[in-house]
């Protein structure tokens, strides 16, 4: 029984996976297109919206510092993705390394964790891009009732309130559109993309160009906001909370790994795009949260649209950026959710794959060549979710899940070497053992610092996820079938 847990997929059956043609996913994307994959999964909600949220809660102006923290912990993860990647170029990302790691069970818990972090990553973005379309709108005159503009409850430092209203209705709206783009097929979703990573990096270049000339350094000060004796309220504790806040915003590169069956040469080009699309992000991370605290003051951060707000607040000398920024925003928000949505399909789909799942989440639709099931039913959950959920609330329990997913896969590294010393590898984690033990370690500690609320809700979530496991995962486990039929 134990054993069985355990059953492991080893790198002879995982190539013959990626080798086979039957699973129906059409091969459409370069290396170019992956880069733009991550790139539009990163740059997003971390930079649009929840920069201002953990400045004004956690870490003040040394935001910083936050983003440079989770970089580094996102780099020393990077590089242990970018040799699973070139190992194993099959769609699934953490949980399929883990399936050929450490066995079934503990690929089980980081599929269901990986759920958890695509599905409340895209709700969050919804909700974020709900804000920045909202503040558009309001430009021309043009407002939504505030029943259906924001979500029925508010969660902060003090705890849970009502808002009296009834749904986020621009935040359903965005991922029921981008839903249906995702069953239309993945070459219109690429070029979709394309475009809106384009419009987004743009934006952030300007913003970061112009709005230097509007910044008050007597908002930096102090950089460093004194504690208020409570753990994670600003001093250096608040610095280590909100890199643990803000660490989802770096799944991008981990959206890309989920693509694997659809890269043209997935065993050069998805380590090269990680790696890439990390970098990139991390500079303009800095640069944005720099100059967004140079220009309003911390203390007035806490809004899902904080960049606007930041152009607002510069009067006239930048009153013709705002709608460029506003447009940008939500096109690069937009290019987020989709993405996003992108990888949770993906997952469901090697979960399903493995028999883990229900067989619905692995059909591929006979015209579009996409799993059209998983996608509608994540769609509509979160939906669901962006519709009813405060953004503070999403983004923590996508943090907890995103490092947990990393630290998994640093540790995944150590085992591969040990258990497949000689296997090919067209990249190879550099110094290890150093880099995936300091990788585990600087997740584990970020993932210490969030909220204790927020390690309740994974527990619940994990709970859940083992009554799926044990109700119908383990009887219906494809390699268990296998092994069982070999005596």
């Amino acid at each position: 029984m134990i054993k069985e847990l355990f059953i492991k997929k080893t790198l002879a059956q995982l190539d013959k996976e990626a080798n086979d043609n039957s699973h129906g996913l059409k091969r459409h994307l370069g290396l170019l297109n992956l880069t733009l994959l991550g790139i539009g999964s990163v740059i997003g909600a971390g930079i649009f919206v929840l920069t201002g949220t953990a400045a004004q809660m956690h870490a003040g102006p040394a935001i910083v510092l936050s983003f440079v923290l989770s970089a580094f912990g996102c780099l020393l993860a990077g590089l242990c993705y970018a040799e699973f990647a070139s190992m194993i170029p099959l769609s699934g990302s953490a949980y399929t390394y883990s399936y050929a790691t450490m066995g079934e069970f503990i690929a089980w818990i980081i599929g269901w964790d990986l759920v958890l972090e695509y599905l409340f990553s895209t709700a969050t973005v919804a909700v974020g891009w709900s804000s920045y379309m909202l503040s558009f709108l309001a430009d021309f005159g043009i407002y939504l009732p505030a029943s259906m503009a924001q979500s029925p409850f508010e969660y902060d430092q003090a705890g849970w309130h009502s808002t009296g209203a009834f749904v986020n209705f621009p935040a359903v709206f965005i991922v029921v559109v981008l839903t249906a783009l995702l069953v239309i097929g993945i070459k219109e979703t690429v070029k979709f993309n394309n475009i809106t990573v384009i419009i987004k990096i743009v934006v952030v270049l300007l913003f970061i160009g112009f709005g230097i000339s509007h910044i008050h350094p007597e908002n930096w000060m102090p950089f460093i906001p004194k504690n208020t004796g409570v753990w994670g309220q600003y001093g250096w504790s608040g610095i280590l909370t909100g890199s643990g806040v803000i660490f989802f915003a770096y799944i991008g590169f981990d959206a890309v790994s989920t693509t694997s069956q659809e890269a043209i040469n997935p065993k050069r080009d998805l380590p090269l795009s990680i790696l890439f699309s990390l970098l990139v992000c991390t500079i303009l991370y800095v640069g944005v949260s720099f100059v967004l605290t140079g220009i309003v003051s911390y203390k007035e951060l806490n809004v899902a649209a904080p960049i606007a707000l930041a152009i607002d607040r510069s009067g006239a000398g930048l009153k013709w950026l705002s709608p460029i920024i506003k447009i940008g925003t939500i096109a690069g928000l937009s290019s987020v959710i989709l993405v996003t949505l992108l990888g949770q399909t993906r997952i469901f789909f090697s979960m399903a794959h493995d028999g883990l799942l229900w067989k619905c989440f692995a059909k591929i639709h006979t015209k579009f060549k996409t799993p059209h099931y998983s996608t509608l039913i994540t769609g509509f959950f979160t939906a669901l979710m962006a519709g009813i959920f405060p953004i503070g609330l999403l983004g923590e329990l996508v943090s907890i899940g995103t490092l947990l997913a990393f630290m998994i896969v640093c540790i995944g590294i150590l085992i591969m070497r040990k258990i497949e010393p000689d296997a090919p590898r067209a990249f190879k984690t550099p110094w290890v053992p150093f880099v995936p033990l300091l990788g585990a370690f600087v997740c584990l500690i970020q993932m210490l610092a969030l909220p204790t609320d927020t390690w309740l809700r994974l527990i619940i979530w994990m709970a859940i996820g083992f009554v799926i496991y044990f109700g119908y995962g383990r009887k219906h486990s494809i390699a268990r079938k296998n092994r069982n039929a070999k005596g």
